[in-house]
């Protein structure tokens, strides 16, 4: 198979595309998943602030910014493995994954509003690790992965209330 993306079949664009799609949105179907039980009988009695979301917005929200995740890391991947920092790019990419899934598992999984802290505070610094090694790959791939930063941002805010508050 070529290396050049030009050279590259339309079949070969669309299967690498929907893997990394399959695998973004299979992170937040099982963080789904650990969520359902625990949004409907611990996180209710939580003291929230002002600020919390509607329990409706989060799905589509996620559903929304799995989707870009996978555009991003689509747009760098098909430069090619061989590509000078695509190896380092999809390390960070899949360690801010990891971390992402994570963060369910202890947050709502565990019930641990100061362990989900700990995690999402080193998922925003993946996030920023990742945007550091996607940048130069692809601008377009950066730029899809700041709703996701703002996002993550604004949960970190969230969890660290949500913490002080109970």
């Amino acid at each position: 198979m070529a290396t050049d993306t030009n050279e590259r079949s339309t079949a070969w664009h669309i299967a690498l595309f929907v893997g990394a799609l399959v695998l973004c949105e299979g992170v937040g179907a099982l963080a789904g998943y650990v969520t359902q039980g625990p949004v409907q009988t611990w996180y209710p009695t939580l003291n929230k602030p002002f600020f919390t979301p509607p329990d409706w917005l989060f799905a589509p929200v996620w559903i929304t910014l799995y989707a870009m995740m996978a555009g991003a890391w689509y747009l760098v991947l098909r430069r090619g493995w061989s590509t000078p920092g695509v190896k380092g790019a999809s390390t960070a990419f899949l360690v801010q994954l990891v971390l992402n899934g994570t963060w369910s598992f202890v947050f709502f999984g565990m019930q641990s509003i100061a362990g989900g802290l700990v995690v999402i505070i080193a998922l925003l610094l993946a996030i920023r690790w990742t945007l550091k090694h996607f940048y130069p790959l692809s601008v377009t791939a950066f730029w899809l992965l700041i709703p996701y930063l703002f996002w993550v941002m604004y949960a970190t805010l969230l969890n660290g209330t949500l913490w002080m508050m109970n």
